[in-house]
């Protein structure tokens, strides 16, 4: 059990857990958190509290930011946008294919994360835009998971795409959970703004698959608290079994934990039961 916080560097961008420290920043202060390049500026967006996970091991917050720190990470934030107008300018005029799709800039280097449909021979821009910039260049090429996650969105949930929030990696997805889900295999209907599978299938699945390791498969008789009927659907968000009732066919949805086992095992439990009682007597 220990004392957790989490920061921003983007307004509604992804959440990184610190160790407050000693500081106590609350929602809304601007934090200092250790970086490989240095301490960075971010905004508290989840006040230091008592959590019962163990967070040995999470960075530790370097304190809150002065008035330097701020606006030191104003000009850095300035000179990531003049880049970005620069970088965007000699590729037009080089008719390169690529397409920016983020720049970081810390210790007097900027990072240039670009994507790109074919191979490209960009030799040499790295050197020219060093010279335009009077800094060090690199250029890093990346995937469409990452494009989406360094320019963020909105998914088909009405959501900030997870993986622009708080998913520190990427997992392999298969169609096998899409179907284990019920998901139609679309891909309109189960890709994300990257063009791929998407990410909450992978991280749901288990949920899927729990459920339906205990909840009784579609067409088995059951009895609920409403009365006896037929599984017609499930409803593994929220741990729900639709049951059609023998009793006027009204559908209910009862929880998983309140739906009694098959029929037919109940059927057999109360005949087992009575053989007992009369075998006593």
């Amino acid at each position: 059990m220990g004392m957790m916080m989490a920061v921003s560097f983007e307004r509604y961008g992804r959440l990184y857990y610190l160790d407050p420290g000693d500081a106590r920043p609350t929602v809304g202060d601007r934090v200092l958190v250790p970086t490989d390049a240095g301490p960075e500026v971010a905004e508290c967006v989840w006040a230091p509290q008592w959590v019962s996970e163990d967070v040995e091991g999470l960075p530790v917050c370097a304190g809150i930011a002065t008035e330097a720190d701020i606006a030191r990470d104003e000009r850095n934030r300035r000179r990531r946008a003049e880049a970005r107008a620069v970088v965007k300018r000699l590729l037009r005029e080089r008719r390169l294919p690529l397409k920016v799709v983020g720049i970081d800039y810390a210790d007097h280097t900027f990072l240039v994360y670009f994507t790109a449909t074919r191979r490209v021979d960009f030799r040499g821009v790295p050197r020219e835009l060093s010279r335009r910039l009077d800094a060090r260049v690199e250029l890093r090429q990346v995937g469409a998971r990452d494009e989406a996650r360094l320019q963020g969105g909105i998914g088909s949930c009405g959501r900030d795409l997870c993986c622009a929030t708080f998913l520190t990696g990427f997992e392999p997805v298969s169609l096998r959970m899409a179907k284990d889900q019920d998901l139609p295999v679309n891909p309109m209907r189960i890709s994300g703004a990257c063009g791929r599978l998407m990410c909450c299938l992978k991280f749901e699945h288990p949920l899927y698959a729990e459920f339906r390791a205990d909840a009784p498969r579609a067409g088995a008789e059951v009895s609920t608290p409403e009365g006896d009927g037929v599984v017609v659907g499930h409803d593994p968000p929220a741990d729900r079994v639709v049951v059609r009732l023998n009793d006027g066919g009204r559908r209910c949805a009862c929880d998983r934990a309140s739906v009694c086992g098959p029929r037919r095992a109940y059927d057999d439990a109360e005949r087992e039961r009575a053989r007992d009682e009369n075998g006593a007597q």
